[in-house]
């Protein structure tokens, strides 16, 4: 079963089902038991009365024993032999013995000492029930009567009943049991016509549950569907700009939506990214690539006038800029970077001295030598602060400064020249990909626009941050923080750091 509205559909029916069904037998079982409760103290009482009778030692003859088409009622003695059974009363069944004609010879309940007490056969002194224990006057037990199920034919009708048995103790200590019988037909009547009711009305109530359930899962799932077609008319058009609908309520469905739609918004992002790279790295590459071309075709034709400066210059331009890309696609597939142990200090000192033959001259500052410890991959961070000193060196007017310090759990390297700086609505936007502002496009030694953000991918990747903000001096200060290795950090947090931040 595919459909999600057929699977709640069937869930909930079975459910309801279920449920109705253990009500519906809870309901027969209460209702049968105080229909059978209410019949066995209907039986308890006419037995009582009955009972009460032998103990005034009334004759088995001119006992009343009430309605007899309504309780019939049977005498036995110790034995369990009949002594006195209800009028018209032809089978019985439950009541311990089926006897129903009375033992011709049983002995009367004032016989046992011949003699009367005067009040045994009216009971006019008001004690009815006989449970007085008087000397010469009988007793009914008081003991919970026994109770059984059983069968009573009367005048030729059958019928089920719950019949009551009552012991009395005549005043000669004749032990006498009464059996008296209430009707069950009502109880069963009114089971029968609950559980018809119940079996007449439960399809009906499972179907009507079936069909507001379908449609109910029907309506909540309507937005649900407008979302996959328009995703699956996303995937046929390639159209990353549409985005799915969203219900005005406040549920999973509409969360599903929103979040589907931001999903969509990333991925359009993403796939807008990735073509401007691809368009700007072929922008990029064509102009050396082209150049380089030009200067050998010229080579080839004419040796004497072959630019070969010029021709190593395009080479090596070309070669930063497959480089560049290649680290790119390596950060963006995930690569981790390594962890092995690097000194800032001393990394921004070899760096720096590779370059002896810049333009403008680099000042090195290294504070708090011992603390300045890194994880990270060495030729990464080389590449970073490479970039942040050849963007310097575009910039710079006359001087460029690198300080390197310690600051808490981290190590800062500030790079500032003493160019025109960055404006302030600029300062995110330099760190994408292919982003050089105007006075950098227009200089002959600008670069393709990956330095930068080559720069900050690989301090993010390393845990730290890479931001811009205007120098002291008016030009740009890049601040390079990573975190120091967890091995030194400990030794170098104290009090004596806030001396050095060279804020």
């Amino acid at each position: 079963m595919r459909s999600v509205r057929a699977r709640a559909a069937l869930g909930a029916t079975l459910v309801v089902a279920v449920a109705l069904i253990g009500a519906g037998l809870a309901v027969l079982l209460v209702l049968r038991a105080n229909l059978t409760d209410r019949a066995g103290l209907e039986a308890e009482v006419a037995a009582r009365e009955v009972a009460g009778q032998l103990a005034l030692d009334r004759p088995y003859g001119e006992l009343e024993l009430g309605e007899e088409d309504v309780h019939p009622v049977q005498v036995t003695d110790e034995d369990g032999r009949p002594v006195a059974v209800s009028k018209d009363l032809e089978a019985v069944s439950g009541t311990g013995t089926e006897q129903v004609a009375p033992v011709p010879t049983a002995p009367s309940p004032a016989s046992g000492d011949g003699e009367d007490d005067g009040d045994g056969d009216d009971g006019d002194d008001g004690d009815d029930d006989g449970s007085r224990d008087d000397p010469g006057r009988g007793e009914v037990s008081s003991d919970e009567p026994g109770f059984t199920d059983g069968t009573a034919t009367v005048d030729g009708e059958t019928a089920d009943y719950r019949f009551a048995a009552v012991e009395a103790t005549t005043s000669a200590g004749l032990t006498l049991t009464v059996h008296a019988g209430a009707p069950l037909a009502a109880e069963q009547e009114a089971v029968s016509t609950v559980r018809g009711a119940m079996l007449t009305g439960l399809p009906v109530l499972l179907l009507v549950v079936a069909g507001v359930t379908w449609l109910v899962t029907r309506r909540a799932l309507r937005p649900v569907e407008g979302i996959r077609r328009e995703l699956a008319a996303i995937t046929a058009s390639e159209d990353l700009a549409r985005r799915v609908p969203e219900p005005g309520s406040r549920d999973e469905i509409a969360r599903l939506a929103r979040t589907t739609n931001e999903t969509l918004s990333v991925l359009e992002a993403s796939v807008d990214r990735q073509r401007r790279f691809v368009a700007d790295a072929s922008h990029e590459l064509r102009s050396p690539i082209a150049s380089l071309r030009t200067q050998l075709e010229v080579g080839a034709a004419h040796p004497e006038l072959l630019d070969v400066p010029g021709a190593v210059a395009d080479t090596v331009r070309l070669q930063e800029l497959a480089a560049g890309l290649l680290l790119l696609a390596r950060l963006d597939a995930g690569e981790r970077p390594g962890r092995a142990a690097v000194d800032l200090g001393a990394l921004v000192r070899e760096e720096v001295s590779q370059r002896a033959g810049d333009r403008v001259p680099v000042a090195v500052s290294v504070r708090d030598e011992d603390a300045l410890e890194v994880r990270g991959s060495r030729g990464q961070l080389a590449r970073v602060l490479g970039n942040l000193l050849d963007n310097a060196e575009r910039h710079a007017e006359r001087s460029v400064a690198v300080v390197v310090r310690a600051e808490g759990d981290s190590v800062l390297v500030d790079v500032t020249d003493d160019g025109a700086g960055v404006p302030e609505e600029e300062r995110e936007r330099i760190f994408e990909r292919f982003v050089r502002l105007d006075d950098a496009r227009s200089r002959d030694d600008g670069g393709a626009g990956l330095g930068l953000a080559i720069a900050r991918d690989v301090a993010v990747r390393h845990g730290g941050t890479l931001t811009v903000a205007g120098a002291p001096s008016g030009g740009a200060q890049f601040r390079l923080r990573l975190p120091r290795s967890k091995r030194i950090a400990g030794q170098a947090r104290g009090p004596s750091l806030s001396g050095d931040r060279g804020e």
